[in-house]
C-alpha cells in the first residue's frame, strides 16, 4: 500500500469530531469569515515529510511565521484549486505532481479566516522554487514528528485582553505555532496516524 493509499484510508475512516475548538471562539457566530485554503504537501519518502514555508519578515500579516502554502480562496475557486494555485505560486509546486488525498477539518482563526487544509502527496526531490516575495525559506519536517502528541505543546497568551490557547511544535530551530500547528494537531487526531 502506497503512502497516498494509507493516508487516504486513514482520512476516510477516522477521527471526525475530534478537531480542536476554533481558535476564534470570540468571533460572533454569524461574523464574517474569509475563506482560505492551504496545501499540506506530504513528501513520499521512506520516512514521510511535510513541506513547510517561512513567511518573509516584510509581510504585513504574520511575518516570519511557519505556514503551509496557501491563501484566500478567490471567487469561483474550490478549496482544492485554491490550495494548488497557491502552492504553485509560492513554492513552484506543479499541480499535476500532487496526488490529492482529501480535505481535513476546517480551522477558523481569531482573525476571521476559515482555512480548509487540502492533503496531497508529492514525489521526493522535486525542483521547487520559492517565490521570494512570499516565501523566505522552505523546509521539510518529518511527518511522524509533527503528528506526535508529545511534541505538540499547548501554550497560553494574552490577545486583545483575553487569554488564548494555542499549540506550538518545535522542530530544531523552527517554531511552528498558531493556525499551522493547530491544523497539524487536528490532522493527527483525524488520522490517528500510525507511522
Amino acid at each position: 500500500m502506497t503512502l497516498a493509499d494509507r493516508l487516504r484510508a486513514a482520512l476516510e475512516r477516522g477521527g471526525r469530531g475530534t478537531a480542536l475548538l476554533l481558535e476564534g471562539d470570540a468571533l460572533d457566530e454569524g461574523g464574517p469569515r474569509t475563506p482560505a485554503a492551504v496545501l499540506v504537501p506530504v513528501v513520499d519518502r521512506p520516512e514521510p515529510t511535510v513541506i513547510l514555508t517561512e513567511r518573509p519578515m516584510t509581510m504585513r500579516r504574520h511575518p516570519g511565521q511557519i505556514s503551509f502554502p496557501g491563501g484566500r480562496i478567490e471567487p469561483g475557486e474550490s478549496p482544492v484549486s485554491a490550495a494548488l494555485r497557491e502552492a504553485q505560486e509560492e513554492i513552484g509546486l506543479p499541480p499535476d505532481r500532487v496526488d490529492l488525498i482529501g480535505i481535513a477539518d476546517p480551522y477558523v482563526t481569531i482573525t476571521g479566516f476559515e482555512i480548509i487544509p487540502v492533503i496531497g502527496v508529492v514525489p521526493p526531490d522535486l525542483a521547487l522554487s520559492p517565490h521570494p516575495g512570499e516565501v523566505a525559506d522552505m523546509f521539510e519536517a518529518p511527518l511522524h514528528f509533527l503528528l506526535d502528541p508529545a511534541r505538540q505543546r499547548q501554550r497560553r497568551t494574552d490577545y486583545q485582553g483575553r487569554e488564548r490557547c494555542y499549540y506550538e511544535i518545535l522542530w530544531g530551530e523552527r517554531r511552528i505555532w498558531g493556525a499551522t500547528a493547530a491544523m497539524i494537531v487536528n490532522l493527527g487526531r483525524r488520522l490517528s496516524y500510525q507511522p
